[in-house]
């Protein structure tokens, strides 16, 4: 199975009047989401679900794909780890999931994947991690196949 973490790209700054869930990306963010997604539309393969955070950043990043996607309530800025995989359906879910959300839940995600020695792994804004699943020896393993910032397309 092949999960694709994508981070929400650049959002305007959060402050009291403004709901965390309406802050809207700047027009860096929008930049970022654009490249991205251009690159991942031509990654991605046929029947990808596209799963999103109910937060209007992370709508508006997983617009610019382009592609019909579903908001999850549960994948919000408090979203665990266990919380994220269930609606990911990892690591059983026919086709490749891809879901767009919040530090730090992809970093704690990535880092309970992998496993690496800390907590979380840094993901930066509008950066994609791309983890696939693979049985090797009798054992499941958690392999990355790309890791995209959107400084670098």
């Amino acid at each position: 199975m092949d999960l694709i973490l994508w981070r929400h790209a650049d959002a305007e700054d959060g402050n009291e009047n403004i709901d965390d869930l309406d802050r809207v990306l700047t027009p860096r963010g929008v930049k970022q989401a654009a490249r991205v997604a251009s690159w991942l539309d031509r990654q991605l393969p046929e029947g990808t679900r596209v799963l999103t955070s109910p937060a209007r950043r992370c709508e508006q990043t997983a617009l610019a794909l382009g592609r019909k996607y579903k908001v999850r309530p549960e994948l919000t800025t408090d979203t665990t780890v266990e919380q994220l995989l269930e609606v990911a359906q990892w690591p059983h879910a026919k086709n490749a999931v891809l879901i767009v959300g919040h530090q730090p839940t992809l970093g704690e995600t990535i880092a309970h994947l992998l496993p690496l020695h800390h907590p979380s792994c840094p993901v930066r804004k509008g950066m994609v991690w791309w983890l696939r699943t693979r049985e090797r020896d009798g054992q499941q393993q958690t392999i990355v196949t790309a890791v995209q910032s959107p400084e670098t397309l």
